[in-house]
């Protein structure tokens, strides 16, 4: 038999938990982290240029150096697996004083996940950036890691519902845990490594970077799962010394 009180606190810890896996997913799945102003471009001399970076931004091989620098003049966004850029759907949209828009995005693929990053972007015999790399390489690996903590937490609650027993709650709830902290590790090493990034590729003139709203999913959800392993935790142990002081008194 449950209590009422952790009934209600495994219920509230369930629906934490699916906010902050749902707002996680949303988060990993969009390209929102970080995106960048541009200043509008008029006249001819500068479009080829764009036009170029555009055309090996889509179809040209992966270069850091490259997709950096097109999303610094084409209003760009990046997120964990995305890459987009705003581009004109009009041909002469520089002679034009209201341009429609259009999101053009590439994934990163997983061997491009892997490539190493370089103290100069872009040159190969600079020698490789380790911290760079390996923020890079942690930003992408730990959303995963949190996400399969939370599923391997539910698939744990739901067998623990079949058997009606509250004996793997703290583990559940540690799992949560451990589900937030991966999540606030992921900010964390994406923000230290756009930093680093700008560092080493200064933005140009009248470029402003700021941060995206899928940034902000993961930040919220990192502490919703905290909450849910402490009302989990909580639960666990009251009902536990609860059930001790009832075997003691039935002894005695």
């Amino acid at each position: 038999m449950v209590d009422n009180r952790y009934a209600t606190a495994l219920v509230i810890a369930s629906v934490l938990s699916l906010l902050a896996t749902v707002y996680l997913s949303v988060a990993v799945g969009t390209q929102h982290w970080y995106q960048y102003s541009s200043p509008t471009v008029r006249g001819e001399a500068n479009v080829s240029e764009l036009r170029s970076l555009y055309e090996e931004f889509m179809t040209g091989e992966f270069d850091e150096k490259t997709y950096s620098d097109t999303l610094f003049r084409l209003n760009g966004t990046a997120g964990l697996w995305w890459r987009c850029v705003l581009v004109p759907g009009s041909p002469r949209w520089y002679k034009e004083p209201d341009v429609k828009l259009t999101l053009e995005c590439r994934n990163f693929t997983l061997p491009e996940q892997f490539t190493p990053k370089y103290k100069e972007p872009g040159n190969h015999n600079s020698g490789e950036d380790m911290l760079r790399t390996y923020l890079w390489r942690c930003q992408f690996l730990l959303p995963l890691v949190s996400l399969g903590l939370v599923a391997l937490a539910g698939l744990t609650g739901f067998f623990a519902c079949l058997c009606r027993s509250l004996t793997p709650t703290l583990f559940i709830g540690v799992l949560h845990l451990l589900a937030g902290l991966c999540t606030l590790a992921t900010v964390c090493c994406y923000l230290a490594g756009m930093d680093l990034l700008h560092r080493v590729s200064m933005l140009p003139d009248k470029v402003d970077g700021s941060l995206g709203w899928s940034l902000y999913l993961a930040l919220i959800s990192s502490p919703l799962h905290m909450m849910a392993a402490a009302l989990l935790v909580w639960a666990a142990r009251s009902h536990s010394q609860n059930y001790y002081r009832m075997t003691a008194y039935r002894v005695a």
